[in-house]
């Protein structure tokens, strides 16, 4: 039923937690049907320097929680704004038809996270509040 991939990213699930001082936090899911998940993002340079979540899910969501954020870590704001629920489930070689909302999680929670990023900066693309000495000079 499940991958591989699958099974080694509940079993072992990669950035799991918190960010105390993040940059962005999104929070997606529907507490009726029990799959929730909060992303957590932390802004250097213009990309994510680190990506954190916690879920309360199936096995699917964590799974997918830990290869989203490991997809996205690194990437400029731009690129991360491009992950895909299919490209989630892709990197985790695929999740039963029933499970494919589980991977919806990870991707909208990482938009949902950078929106929060965004609107906190008016919109602006950018640094992050580790940059303000290379902005503002000193």
């Amino acid at each position: 039923m499940y991958s591989d991939k699958v099974i080694e990213h509940f079993q072992n699930p990669r950035n799991v937690g918190e960010i105390p001082d993040c940059d962005g936090v999104g929070k997606v899911g529907s507490p009726v049907c029990g799959d929730m998940m909060e992303v957590y993002i932390k802004v250097v340079d213009g990309r994510l320097a680190d990506v954190k979540y916690k879920t309360f899910g199936c096995g699917a969501a964590v799974a997918s929680g830990s290869m989203g954020t490991e997809m996205v870590k690194g990437k400029t704001i731009e690129e991360a704004m491009k992950i895909t629920d299919q490209q989630v489930a892709e990197a985790l070689d695929g999740l039963p038809e029933e499970k494919m909302h589980c991977s919806n999680l990870a991707a909208d929670g990482i938009r949902a996270a950078i929106e929060d990023y965004l609107s906190r900066r008016g919109g602006k693309e950018g640094a992050g509040k580790g940059d303000s000495e290379v902005e503002g000079g000193g």
